[in-house]
């Protein structure tokens, strides 16, 4: 019944996901099968769910229209809200890029980056509107989105958050 979204392994071997119906995030151990919920706070709504370098369970939440980070110690939240001229972005996926800088997508046409080390974020509007969604870390370090209502994929430049668009085949180009 929590409608579990994304899952992320942690370190030790246990499960985070986002209980989405819950507003919460949680932890499965594998070994006993028991669940845990963390809280993450009136109108969550939680969707992707990654383990950050700080060994931290980091999720965009939707309904909150923030990034949260989840203390795995303490299970303290904390919540960095997008800038409120964003709108409701319906935040999807989240990648840490090589310099430790978080990088996430949401659907409503947006992308945007959280320095976890000062707090400081930026959200950009995407080139062609809604539909920015996956976003991945490649093993060099570039960092690339995808959009499912655009229809392309997306390279950032991470000095300037600018975007080169790489469009797919078509069909008919084989």
């Amino acid at each position: 019944g929590s409608h579990p979204h994304d899952v992320a392994p942690a370190k030790n071997g246990s499960i985070w996901y986002t209980a989405q119906r819950l507003g919460a995030l949680g932890i499965l151990d594998p070994i006993s099968g028991r669940t845990h919920h963390i809280d993450l706070g009136e109108g969550s709504a939680p969707h992707g769910v990654i383990v950050g370098p700080d060994e931290a369970p980091w999720i965009t939440d939707g309904g909150l229209n923030a990034i949260v980070r989840v203390d795995p110690i303490t299970s303290n939240v904390t919540v960095y809200s997008l800038p409120e001229n964003t709108g409701n972005a319906n935040l999807n996926t989240a990648s840490f890029d090589h310099m430790g800088i978080l990088w996430f997508t949401g659907q409503s046409g947006i992308y945007g980056k959280l320095d976890p080390n000062t707090g400081k974020m930026e959200v950009f509007e995407a080139p062609r509107g809604n539909g920015p969604y996956g976003i991945s870390t490649t093993p060099d370090g570039h960092v690339y989105f995808v959009s499912l209502a655009g229809s392309y994929l997306a390279q950032i430049d991470l000095g300037t958050g600018n975007v080169t668009i790489i469009d797919p085949p078509t069909a008919d180009q084989g």
